[in-house]
């Protein structure tokens, strides 16, 4: 990481202290975990202090961390009964009565200083609550409006405070959250014209589930540096 973001995670680390957790990186960015309940006063001091002066929201994303870190497609090799993913793969069965996995859903701010030439993300997890929900950063980057209203499309995720919460990508009858892991490949409705009625309506999904396959990458001569670019590599 460079002396200058250095410089800058230990202001935040001196200001903030516990309130944001510093996250390891593997390519030299500056992330924060920030619980919900301390989001808008971390962002307002974040916007309007002088040490830090992020003026400028570039992004807000939800995350679906479902499955986070299970290896479903791993092609170094294969069996003769196929791939581990299209033979065994386990269906995800999820029981959301009593709320979500705390960690499951979140929230990451893009965030970039012009004057200081900084950037930092913050990531805030949405909890246990089910629909997830977050305090929205409209009032505090204008930004927000529309990255905040594509989050809630594509996750679910509620922002409390949002002056119009729409969906802003798919259909107003559409049903489910695109984004999120457990959402079927296959949609749950599909529409079309009823010549009949006269408009286009919904109906079930008539497209039947299948299982994608991974292309093998093998270990073999073909695929070596000196070989791969030779006009004699059919």
């Amino acid at each position: 990481m460079t002396k200058t973001l250095e410089t800058l995670a230990a202001r935040i680390d001196s200001r903030f202290g516990d309130q944001a957790q510093r996250v390891d990186s593997t390519c030299g960015e500056l992330t924060y975990i920030v619980a919900s309940e301390n989001l808008t006063e971390l962002a307002k001091a974040l916007r309007d202090e002088p040490d830090f002066g992020f003026d400028q929201l570039m992004d807000v994303c939800g995350v679906d961390y479902l499955t986070y870190g299970e290896v479903e497609w791993s092609t170094q090799s294969a069996t003769e009964e196929g791939f581990s993913r299209g033979v065994e793969r386990t269906p995800v069965i999820l029981d959301e009565a009593d709320g979500f996995d705390p960690q499951r859903f979140a929230v990451v701010y893009h965030l970039l200083s012009v004057k200081n030439n900084y950037r930092v993300r913050l990531r805030v997890y949405t909890g246990v609550s089910n629909p997830p929900i977050v305090p929205s950063v409209v009032d505090i980057w204008s930004s927000a409006n529309w990255f905040e209203r594509e989050t809630f499309d594509m996750f679910g995720v509620l922002f409390e405070g949002h002056p119009d919460l729409r969906r802003v990508l798919t259909d107003y009858g559409f049903i489910g959250h695109p984004f999120r892991k457990d959402f079927p490949l296959i949609g749950n409705v599909e529409v079309k014209y009823d010549a009949e009625q006269g408009r286009v309506v919904y109906q079930p999904v008539s497209i039947e589930p299948r299982t994608l396959v991974p292309r093998v990458i093998r270990d073999d001569d073909r695929y070596t540096a000196d070989l791969k670019d030779s006009p004699d590599n059919g």
